[in-house]
């Protein structure tokens, strides 16, 4: 039975992401943001500035489709590019002023939602969830390399 649940847990996250990436697609109608520009946007907004390859360990997706995202955020007006002291091929990208505008903007909607979608699970229910979640992520990308 654990095992069975456990299945269903981790193959049921294809559901929720597809959800809530229609319903951040859906927040972001008008604002000239795609789903991947946003997540750009969320993470110079969360650290500061970043370069590329800092933006691709934080979301965890290759360099190379991360230079895409940045390339069309960059496009947008939203993100600014820097030179790096540190490194002359890889430039730092920040958040201009509208940039961090509308960032802030859509999280703060999107907390709203949460809000909402959390109106009946306990703070308790949603940490054990958290927690579980964490814990098998943790668990499956150790266990990635080894033959199943």
């Amino acid at each position: 039975m654990k095992t069975e649940k456990l299945h269903r847990l981790i193959w049921m996250s294809r559901p929720l992401m597809q959800a809530a990436e229609a319903c951040v697609e859906a927040g972001l109608k008008g604002t000239g943001l795609t789903v991947r520009m946003r997540a750009v946007l969320e993470i110079l907004h969360r650290y500061g500035e970043q370069t590329v390859p800092d933006i691709a360990a934080r979301l965890e997706i290759k360099r190379q489709y991360v230079q895409i995202m940045c390339n069309e955020t960059l496009a947008s007006g939203f993100v600014e590019q820097r030179a790096n002291p540190r490194h002359k091929r890889s430039p730092i990208l920040a958040l201009t002023g509208r940039g961090l505008d509308l960032i802030e903007k859509i999280i703060s909607r999107e907390l709203k939602l949460m809000e909402e979608v959390g109106e009946n699970l306990s703070n308790e229910d949603i940490s054990k969830a958290l927690d579980v979640v964490l814990a098998v992520t943790d668990s499956l990308k150790k266990r990635a390399g080894e033959k199943i």
